[in-house]
C-alpha cells in the first residue's frame, strides 16, 4: 500500500477498507533497502565505502520524510491525541457517575498496530546502522555521524511521540482489562483459584511483553510501575477482601459439623494469595529473562531491575497476607482439637507393665487425637492448594506439640512411661508425615528427645547421648530441660540429677 492509496482512503468516510498503515511503512523500507543492495556494487566503484554510507545518509533523509509522514498519518487516522487525552480525563474522572471510558477492545487494536509500527523502525534502523558497522574502509569520521542520523533524525523523534502515545494507551489498557477480571471473579470447576488470578496475571503478562517489544526502556518501566502498583493496589485489596470473614468460626463448623461451602470459599481466598504470590515471582523471572536479551546495556538493566524488585516485594506482602489467613483459620480450627489434648493431662505415664501392655490395646489418647485432626483439618486438604495445605497441617502441628510439651513437663514417668510416650509421639510422627509433603520430625524432636531421656536405664546414660557423644542429634531441649525432665522420672534421684556435668 502507497502513501497516497493511505491518504485516499482515509478522506473517505464511509470507506469500510481499513488503511493498513504497517504495510505502508513496510514498503518504505523494502524499498530503501532495496536501492541500497541493489546499487550496493556500483556505489562502492563508483565512490568507494563513503559512496554507500552517503547513499544511506541521502536515503535516511527520505525516510525521516515519508516515514514520519506514515506515522503522522496513523496518529491523526487513530485520533491518538484526542484518545489520550480522553483517557487521562476519564482517569480523573473515575468517580463521576456513568463515566465511560474508551473500549479496551479497540485499544488493544491500536496497541498492536503501535507495536508493529515501533517494531518495523527499529529493525530497519538496526539493519541500516549495522551495514553502515559492517562497512570497513570508511571515513571514520563518517560511520559516527550516519548512525547518529538514525536516532536523532525527524522519523526516531516521531516515533517517541507514538511511544508517549503507547504508554497511556497499555496503561489504561491493562487497567481496565484487571479491573474487569476483579469485577467478574468466579468460582472456576476442578480450580483451586477464582478466576480473577489468572485473568490479571494474564493481562499484566501480555502487557509487560507487549512494553518489551516495543524495545524502547521508558516504555518497559512505565507499564511495569503500573503492573506493580495494580498488584499492590486493587488487586491486593480484591483478594484480602475474600479472606475478610468475619465470625469465622461459627460459619466454617455449623453445629459442629465441617460446613463445605464456606470450606471452600475460605480456602480458595487463601489459595488466591498462594497462587498469586508465587505467579509475581513467576511474572518476575519471565520479564527478566526478556529484558535481558531485549535491553543488554548495563544501565537499562539497572532500571528494570529495581523494577522487578518490587514484584518480588510484592510476592512476599501477599506470603505476609496468606500467613495472616492461615492463621486465622488454624485458630478456628484448633479450639476443635484441644479438649482431646486437655484430657491428655488425666493420662497416667506412671505404668505398670500390665497398664503398658493393655494401652498397646486400648490407646489412651493418641487416636482420639489424630481422629480430631482428621474430622477438623483433613476435609480441607482436596480444597487448598499443596503448599497451603501443608503450611494449615504445620501450623495445627505447632500447636499440638506446644500444648503436648506442656502437659508432659507436669507428669511424672516410670520407665515404660517413657517408652509409651515414645509410642506415642512415633505414632503421632508417622500419621502427620503421611498428611504432609514436608518434613515433620522436627517439628516433634523435643518430645522425642523427652522420650529418649524418660528411656533411659539410669541418669548418668544420658552422658552417653550428649555433648561429643551426641553422634547426629542435635539437642532441642536445653542442660536445665534435660534436668527437668530427668526429675519426671519417678525413680531417678534428685541428687544423681544435679551431680550430672551437662
Amino acid at each position: 500500500m502507497e502513501f497516497e492509496q493511505l491518504v485516499e482512503l482515509m478522506e473517505q468516510p464511509n470507506n469500510n477498507t481499513q488503511a493498513n498503515f504497517v504495510v505502508c511503512l513496510t514498503n518504505l523500507f523494502k524499498d530503501i533497502v532495496l536501492a541500497i543492495e541493489e546499487n550496493n556494487e556500483i556505489l562502492r566503484n563508483l565512490c568507494g565505502e563513503d559512496g554507500i554510507v552517503y547513499a544511506i545518509c541521502e536515503l535516511q533523509e527520505e525516510c525521516d520524510s515519508r516515514g514520519s509522514n506514515i506515522l503522522k498519518k496513523f496518529m491523526e487516522y487513530r485520533k491518538l491525541a484526542k484518545l489520550t487525552s480522553e483517557i487521562n480525563s476519564y482517569k480523573s474522572n473515575l468517580l463521576s457517575v456513568g463515566a465511560e471510558g474508551p473500549d479496551p477492545r479497540e485499544i488493544e487494536i491500536y496497541l498492536e498496530e503501535i507495536l508493529s509500527l515501533t517494531q518495523l523502525g527499529e529493525d530497519y534502523t538496526e539493519y541500516m546502522v549495522s551495514k553502515i558497522r559492517s562497512l570497513t574502509s570508511v571515513d571514520p569520521e563518517l560511520c559516527p555521524r550516519a548512525t547518529k542520523a538514525f536516532r536523532s533524525g525527524n522519523f526516531s523523534k516521531v516515533s517517541q511521540d507514538i511511544t508517549g502515545y503507547y504508554v497511556i494507551l497499555e496503561g489504561f489498557f491493562m487497567v481496565e482489562n484487571v479491573r474487569k477480571a476483579i469485577k467478574i471473579d468466579e468460582h472456576v470447576l476442578d480450580s483451586l483459584t477464582t478466576s480473577m488470578v489468572d485473568d490479571v496475571f494474564y493481562v499484566l503478562q501480555s502487557c509487560c511483553r507487549r512494553a518489551i517489544s516495543t524495545s524502547n526502556i521508558n516504555s518497559v518501566i512505565a507499564v511495569l510501575s503500573s503492573a506493580v502498583s495494580l498488584l499492590g493496589g486493587e488487586y491486593s485489596e480484591a483478594l484480602q477482601q475474600k479472606m475478610r470473614e468475619p465470625n469465622l468460626g461459627a460459619k466454617l463448623f455449623l453445629g459442629g459439623v465441617a460446613v463445605q461451602k464456606t470450606g471452600t470459599e475460605i480456602a480458595t481466598a487463601l489459595n488466591n494469595m498462594d497462587v498469586s504470590s508465587e505467579y509475581a515471582l513467576k511474572l518476575r523471572h519471565e520479564i527478566e529473562e526478556q529484558c535481558a536479551e531485549a535491553f543488554p546495556t548495563p544501565a537499562d538493566r539497572e532500571r528494570v531491575k529495581s523494577c522487578l524488585a518490587e514484584l518480588n516485594e510484592m510476592s512476599c506482602s501477599f506470603k505476609k497476607a496468606l500467613n495472616i489467613g492461615m492463621e486465622q483459620l488454624v485458630a478456628t480450627v484448633t479450639p476443635r482439637i484441644r479438649p482431646v489434648l486437655d484430657s491428655v493431662a488425666t493420662i497416667s505415664y506412671e505404668l505398670s507393665e500390665a497398664e503398658y501392655a493393655d494401652n498397646e490395646v486400648n490407646d489412651p489418647w493418641v487416636q482420639r487425637l489424630l481422629h480430631a485432626v482428621e474430622t477438623n483439618v483433613a476435609w480441607l486438604q482436596p480444597l487448598m492448594t499443596a503448599n497451603n495445605y501443608d503450611t494449615f497441617v504445620h501450623l495445627v502441628i505447632d500447636f499440638i506439640v506446644k500444648r503436648l510439651e506442656v502437659i508432659m513437663m507436669q507428669k511424672r514417668f516410670s520407665q515404660l512411661g517413657g517408652l509409651q510416650l515414645d509410642r506415642d509421639v512415633r505414632t503421632l510422627v508417622s500419621h502427620f508425615s503421611s498428611m504432609t509433603q514436608r518434613t515433620v520430625r522436627d517439628k516433634f524432636s523435643r518430645l522425642t528427645q523427652m522420650a529418649t531421656i524418660l528411656n533411659l536405664e539410669k541418669v548418668s546414660e544420658i552422658l552417653d547421648f550428649w555433648g561429643e557423644n551426641s553422634g547426629p542429634m542435635t539437642w532441642r531441649l536445653t542442660p536445665a530441660e534435660v534436668r527437668r525432665v530427668l526429675g519426671l522420672r519417678v525413680d531417678f534421684k534428685p541428687e544423681a540429677i544435679a551431680a550430672l556435668k551437662l
